[in-house]
């Protein structure tokens, strides 16, 4: 489910000297964006055009848990901001109004590396998957046994903002040189030499299509591949795979103060081995933990550019 959620304003306080700054940082906020942000709060910043107020609750166990590990004195409130599109937590994120977000690779791309609004911090295992990635599939008997084939025939991905099932597998394409064309609807005469692509917007009906050769390929994670009955499985052809990336991610706001990233990385990254930051996990899809950027920041910011950067521009 692509619409998860994620965002967190965050005020940090060890001792009575950064509790005075981290207010005071928040007072330069408050004056330059004329909004009434709470200085003694954290705020988590998630994504998702729908189901605001469910999902709200659902992440708020998490940041108050964050909350009350930040500061040695008095407590800081948790709190979560839900905004529709990426580009809006861009400038949530510039107004300070959120301190932490959670998303799948290509919206952190975004964010993070077009807009500049953010850093990489952690690794989210969610549902229990430290990375995953997309595969290029067919009906086992469809006709079509090589990606090379796709030419002038359709493909179908699950909708716009799946990273798993649009976006990487869409960009695998393109760096490998196909020329995608989006329809509006089928077209059994694609135009010789592009792969013409169409939205399913359901994963079931993705398949559907593919089984009863409205279309010659999908997409799926391989994570969605692994849920299949044998049956599913067995009528699938995988053409390609593309390159595994992490399944969730971790960023801060960009001026976010070094002493706070610290201590919020410490405090997700130890949640796992505390009885309640389990409860809390398991409750929140089945998150198994937050772990470090495997290389570090900069070695998985260049995974995503070699992903997305050329692709992007095409």
């Amino acid at each position: 489910m692509t619409v998860c959620v994620r965002r967190v304003s965050l005020a940090l306080l060890v001792s009575g000297t950064l509790l005075f700054s981290s207010i005071l940082l928040r007072g330069d906020a408050v004056a330059q964006t004329g909004s009434k942000t709470d200085s003694r709060a954290i705020t988590l910043g998630l994504i998702s055009e729908v189901n605001h107020a469910a999902i709200e609750e659902h992440f708020l166990d998490l940041v108050r848990y964050v909350g009350r590990r930040l500061s040695s004195g008095p407590e800081i409130a948790g709190k979560v901001v839900v905004a529709r599109t990426p580009f809006e937590l861009v400038k949530l994120l510039e107004q300070r109004q959120v301190d932490f977000y959670m998303e799948s690779v290509y919206p952190t791309y975004s964010i993070n590396y077009v807009h500049g609004a953010a850093k990489m911090i952690l690794r989210r295992w969610k549902s229990g998957m430290a990375e995953y990635q997309s595969l290029l599939f067919s009906k086992r008997d469809g006709g079509i046994k090589r990606l090379d084939e796709l030419r002038g025939k359709t493909i179908v991905f699950e909708d716009p903002g799946s990273t798993s099932g649009y976006l990487m597998p869409k960009f695998f394409l393109q760096r490998n040189g196909f020329k995608l064309a989006e329809k509006k609807d089928f077209d059994a005469n694609a135009t010789a030499g592009q792969v013409s692509y169409i939205f399913a917007y359901r994963q079931e009906k993705l398949l559907d299509m593919v089984f009863t050769k409205q279309a010659a390929a999908g997409a799926i994670s391989d994570d969605d591949h692994g849920k299949l009955g044998d049956d599913r499985k067995s009528d699938i052809a995988v053409l390609a795979q593309t390159e595994r990336l992490p399944r969730h991610l971790v960023s801060v706001r960009a001026d976010l103060s070094p002493q706070t990233v610290a201590r919020l990385t410490d405090i997700l990254v130890a949640m796992h081995d505390d009885p309640e930051g389990q409860k809390i996990l398991k409750k929140t899809d089945r998150t198994t933990k937050f772990d470090r950027l495997p290389g570090g920041e900069e070695a998985l910011r260049k995974r995503l550019l070699d992903s997305f950067y050329s692709a992007d521009r095409r």
